[in-house]
């Protein structure tokens, strides 16, 4: 026997994904820490079935929805606000806009190093530094898996783009500008009437301005782990490219969702090396357990412990150039990973708009309440804390 309380959040603004991170904990804990993840009397034939009857959820999805060809649908020119809504926000469907951004001043200006050292010449930005490019992820410490975060380090915006397009650096410190929290306009001022405030179209489909605008500026190495963002995202690519991988938020149980300490990086630059230490008090944080580019000596172990998701249906692959707009709907899962221009860098500027907290939201948090039942491994105590922005 298990209990299943239901949190309605209508009115989340601006702190909506680390509000969505305590209503997950708690759904993940059955609001009962006390109780087992898996139910004793939850035989194993049962749970047989209801995965056989997900998998069928998982079919049916791309059969009525999506497609089964892994392929994003594509518009050459940006769509009426209504054809928008009605197709894409309406059926949380994802799609590439081309030639959406070609009006924009930054797509031939922000080609040159001088332009952005010049225009931030005075400006102080977050850089985030970790060994191996990917910050908010899963890497091992002492024998078992923690949630990572970077080491964040404020610095003058020309010295952070030397350490991002730096790639012959000796000391195994990769360089990643992704602070988020609306650092486009934030941080990186100067440069804002160079791209649009908002997506009019977007704007006047979804019925308001976005609650953040994003800058982010990564090189070859800069990788974001599977997760999902409580918002409707629209993301531009300026140069360079960035590669996505997407699942549905019907394929939650494929993720592997569990819970992990947290952990952060300290850097010193004296030595040049990276620690990586639990936080304290601890605390514990839900993230996706699959790594879908697994480096060989993992490859064997991935594929056994995440069958689900290597065994299911192939998620959905897009690259998006300069000019182009991915509409990326509230709670899809995405991976990203990127290729640099010329000058070793790869630079976008996303925005989120606040999603609807509608029924599509209580079926999510239904149906992942279902994925907790079916991860065979013990909850794992939690002390919850605001988290900070994940990357997209």
């Amino acid at each position: 026997m298990f209990s299943l309380v239901i949190l309605f959040r209508p009115n989340l603004v601006n702190d909506d994904r680390k509000n969505m991170v305590v209503l997950e904990v708690l759904l993940i804990s059955y609001c009962n820490p006390a109780l087992p993840l898996i139910p004793d009397t939850r035989s194993k034939e049962n749970w047989t079935s209801s995965m056989e009857e997900i998998e069928t959820l998982w079919k049916e999805v791309r059969e009525l929805s999506l497609g089964d060809s892994g392929r994003v649908d594509r518009l050459e020119f940006p769509p009426t606000p209504l054809q928008f809504l009605r197709d894409f926000v309406c059926q949380n469907k994802p799609c590439i806009i081309s030639n959406a951004t070609l009006h924009w001043p930054a797509l031939s200006c922000w080609t040159h190093d001088s332009y952005l050292t010049g225009a931030l010449s005075s400006a102080d930005i977050s850089l985030h530094l970790t060994p191996h490019g990917q910050a908010d992820t899963l890497v091992p410490l002492d024998g078992s898996l923690c949630f990572s975060s970077a080491h964040v380090q404020r610095m003058p915006f020309p010295e952070a783009l030397s350490l991002i397009t730096n790639n012959e650096s000796p000391s195994k410190l990769v360089a990643y500008a992704q602070q988020q929290n609306n650092c486009f306009l934030s941080e990186y001022s100067a440069l804002a009437a160079d791209c649009d405030p908002h997506i009019p179209w977007a704007s006047e489909a979804l019925g308001c301005l976005p609650d953040a605008v994003n800058m982010w500026i990564g090189n070859h190495m800069s990788t974001t782990s599977f997760h999902k963002d409580h918002y409707e995202n629209l993301y531009a690519v300026v140069t360079g490219q960035k590669h996505f991988l997407l699942l549905p938020p019907t394929d939650v149980h494929r993720m592997y969702i569990r819970m992990y300490p947290a952990a952060q990086y300290s850097y010193s630059h004296d030595i040049g090396e990276f620690t990586l230490e639990l936080e304290k008090p601890d605390r514990y944080v839900p993230w996706c357990s699959v790594d879908p580019y697994p480096s060989p000596e993992d490859r064997d172990k991935q594929l056994s412990n995440f069958p689900l998701y290597f065994d299911g249906p192939k998620p959905f692959r897009c690259t998006l150039n300069p000019g182009d707009i991915l509409y990326l709907p509230s709670m899809w899962f995405h991976h990203v990973r990127q290729s640099p221009d010329s000058r070793g860098r790869t630079i976008a500027v996303n925005y989120w708009y606040d999603m609807q907290f509608d029924i599509k939201y209580a079926y999510f948090n239904f149906l992942q309440s279902i994925h907790c039942l079916s991860i065979k491994t013990p909850a794992l105590p939690v002390t919850v804390q605001e988290d900070s922005d994940s990357d997209t």
